[in-house]
């Protein structure tokens, strides 16, 4: 079966997501912003990858506006966040970006990192407005992204493992 990865990687988890799956795999890999439709038609399984930001899940734009070109493919799709496993937040995401043509597509959660001082200015900024915000409430009432990203805070943390890839892996 011939497969490729497209992945879209801000600060690298997502790009360590992708290089392992095609490690495994032994699929290609390229960059959302480097696929071009043509070669991607070639393939019979598409692996879309992204990090997940506003709970928008980067790199999916070029799926919805391919989809008509790609309608028998197998899609796998992964996104890549700081916060541990919720099955709750992930079915929002799920909800949330996989509407229309793209509903039922299998929906893998893979835990990224976390380095604010490696931020571009805009993320780093957000994100401190966002723990300002969270650090008003009640951490009894923390939902489990605030929890972690309170834990996280300053701190550079790195919290990709390729036990994450397993659930892709058993959908080949």
């Amino acid at each position: 079966m011939e497969g490729i990865i497209i992945y879209k990687s801000k600060y690298g988890a997502t790009k360590k997501y992708a290089d392992w799956l095609s490690d495994k795999t032994g699929f290609e890999k390229v960059e959302v912003d480097k696929a071009k439709i043509e070669d991607i038609k070639n393939y019979d399984t598409i692996i879309i990858g992204g990090g997940i930001y506003a709970s928008g899940i980067a790199g999916l734009n070029f799926l919805r506006k391919n989809i008509d070109s790609l309608k028998e493919k197998k899609f796998i799709i992964f996104c890549v966040g700081a916060s541990p496993y919720d099955e709750t937040a992930i079915q929002e995401i799920i909800k949330q970006n996989l509407k229309g043509e793209l509903e039922g597509i299998p929906c893998i959660y893979c835990r990224g990192a976390w380095d604010l001082a490696g931020m571009n200015i805009v993320d780093r900024n957000l994100c401190k407005l966002l723990i300002k915000i969270v650090s008003k409430k009640d951490p009894e009432e923390y939902e489990t992204w605030e929890r972690a990203l309170m834990a996280a805070g300053n701190n550079k943390s790195d919290w990709t493992d390729e036990k994450y890839l397993e659930p892709i892996l058993k959908l080949l």
